[in-house]
């Protein structure tokens, strides 16, 4: 799988080369090493996704210009460089003529952080985001149609911001909307049922009991979206921006049947999001026939030894495993306990 990777000037990291155990590794290190960011560099150099922001140009160095990511798997080898608001891509030394040909021969990538807390507690628009980056692992047509809906929503937002709007503009765009997104909601709604029977296995897998738990789906309008657009035309044009559609959708984690942000204990957020994360794990292996590469950042701490046990059982064992921690003093499980140990320090990272 992943062979070896290096990076230049991406987050703390003015430079880094690694070759890591195709397994995956323990990596250790105090706060503030880069450990997260290590992480980070292999979730973008694979999927040329952040989970933790939507802006490329926040993972450059600071006071620098840009910065660039070679990964070698067995597949090949895997170039980026990002400078000026540019991001440009390479397979095998070949220019890559969009994020769909890069993307086509990249595992998929499940990511554990404590951030995923938010998922939860938070509003629709992590929730969305989180969704939206499963959606296009898990099928082609996803990542196609929804950067499809994305660039017809910039269109069509501009022009609702015009002072004098080119009316037959609008409409083509509203229509090219409504059809893109049908088309995305029923996927999302398809998605939502698949990992419906995955999510339960993995919170009950967790949790060590059977409890009600759901991924509910909550499109922005009950109504087919052409009828929906037609009818906030003039409210759009007023606040001058589009007030409905998949953008503006949800998907509600609930327990029990109720709310889990509102109701849910503390354990019981921290059990549903490990579930959920867990289930986009086994439903990328099951839909894809390939196992995701899991990365999880620094969440030991934040677990019971009961959970953390559970957790750790639960992981595909043949997925290849990156781990961050401060410590590992929670080492007990055979999966956790194979892979080999490294610390990073000053930007150094060191075989243990």
């Amino acid at each position: 799988m992943l062979q070896a990777i290096r990076l230049h000037n991406f987050r703390c990291h003015s430079a880094l080369a690694w070759e890591p155990p195709v397994r995956g590794a323990l990596i250790l290190g105090d706060n503030a090493q880069g450990k997260t960011s290590l992480l980070e560099a292999i979730c973008f150099g694979l999927r040329l996704f952040s989970p933790r922001t939507s802006h490329i140009g926040a993972l450059v160095r600071h006071g620098t210009r840009r910065f660039g990511l070679l990964l070698r798997l067995m597949s090949g080898t895997r170039r980026i460089i990002w400078e000026e608001g540019r991001l440009r891509t390479r397979l095998d030394d070949v220019p890559c003529r969009g994020s769909a040909e890069f993307l086509a021969s990249s595992p998929s990538v499940v990511w554990f952080g404590n951030e995923d807390m938010a998922l939860v507690r938070n509003g629709a628009e992590a929730r969305r985001r989180h969704i939206d980056f499963l959606g296009v692992q898990w099928h082609p047509a996803y990542r196609r149609e929804w950067s499809l809906y994305r660039r017809t929503l910039k269109s069509r937002n501009l022009l609702l911001k015009q002072r004098r709007c080119d009316t037959a503009a609008l409409r083509s765009y509203t229509c090219l909307l409504a059809a893109s997104g049908e088309r995305i909601t029923q996927m999302r709604s398809r998605l939502a049922d698949l990992l419906a029977p995955h999510l339960y296995a993995s919170q009950k897998a967790i949790a060590g009991q059977s409890e009600s738990v759901e991924l509910q789906y909550a499109p922005s309008n009950s109504r087919p979206l052409a009828e929906a657009l037609e009818a906030s035309m003039e409210e759009d044009l007023r606040c001058g921006f589009t007030r409905f559609g998949p953008h503006r959708d949800d998907f509600k984690l609930m327990i029990q049947g109720v709310s889990a942000g509102e109701f849910g204990s503390e354990g019981q957020q921290r059990t549903l999001t490990l579930a959920l994360q867990l289930a986009h794990a086994s439903l990328l292996r099951e839909e894809t026939g390939v196992s995701p590469v899991l990365l999880v950042d620094d969440i030991f701490g934040e677990l019971d030894i009961s959970r953390r046990r559970a957790f750790l059982s639960a992981l595909p064992a043949d997925s290849p495993l990156f781990i961050t921690t401060t410590h590992d003093s929670w080492r007990t499980a055979p999966m956790d306990n194979s892979l080999e140990r490294y610390r990073l320090a000053d930007g150094v990272l060191t075989h243990l």
